[in-house]
């Protein structure tokens, strides 16, 4: 689980109250605002490396700032990830829209499991990702959901097609997603490339063709 709680504060930062506004305001100082992009960029690399976890004081020795010049810019780490991954949220929700605009559903719904598969294979901080709701509203939290909307409508037309299997939902897809972060952490190393083996069975086994669920022990 992600801890997103302001654990860790320095003394000498400030309440949540005084930088409420600060992120992103047009009144920041250059200064100001070239340290909140010098953090954004360092947090993408660390959470990137490291998955979401990772230490805050990491990413602001890499950003070249003190930790109570990062808090004052975020106060929570949720709001650092959501600035961090704006973009690839933003990524996320174009694909989605991609899949949904293929007239075959079952050729949109493969291509974006594989999608989703290779950007988690990619980037540590995305197998994380998919374990914690960003800050609402923000505009990362508006991308996720407009790429779940998509993904949900995709499902729905490929099981109308008759080509997804019926009994396939929604909550199967972060089940995948846990299963394939699990496969890219343990074979990153030795065999980088094993999640697309992977993913191909996964999507095998969704064909409706192949709609029998194993029996319980």
């Amino acid at each position: 689980m992600i801890e997103t709680s302001d654990r860790g504060r320095s003394a000498g930062a400030p309440p949540p109250a005084i930088v409420a506004g600060a992120e992103g305001s047009p009144g920041l100082r250059a200064d100001a605002e070239r340290n909140r992009e010098r953090i954004v960029a360092a947090a993408q690399e660390v959470f990137a490396e490291w998955g979401l976890n990772a230490a805050l004081e990491k990413i602001a020795r890499r950003a070249g700032v003190g930790i109570a010049t990062l808090y004052r810019r975020f106060p929570t780490r949720a709001n650092l990830i959501a600035a961090s991954f704006e973009r690839k949220m933003a990524d996320y929700a174009a694909a989605a829209e991609h899949a949904l605009d293929d007239p075959d559903p079952w050729a949109g719904f493969c291509w974006l499991i594989n999608k989703f598969c290779a950007m988690q294979a990619a980037d540590a901080g995305l197998k994380d990702l998919i374990t914690m709701r960003f800050p609402a509203p923000s505009p990362a939290e508006e991308l996720r959901n407009r790429a779940l909307q998509n993904l949900e409508q995709l499902i729905g037309r490929a099981q109308q097609q008759g080509t997804l299997r019926a009994d396939f939902v929604f909550t199967d897809v972060p089940m995948l997603l846990f299963a394939n972060a699990g496969v890219v952490t343990a074979t990153r190393d030795s065999a980088p490339d094993t999640w697309r083996r992977f993913t191909a069975y996964m999507i095998d086994a969704f064909r409706a063709e192949h709609a029998r669920l194993p029996q319980e022990p």
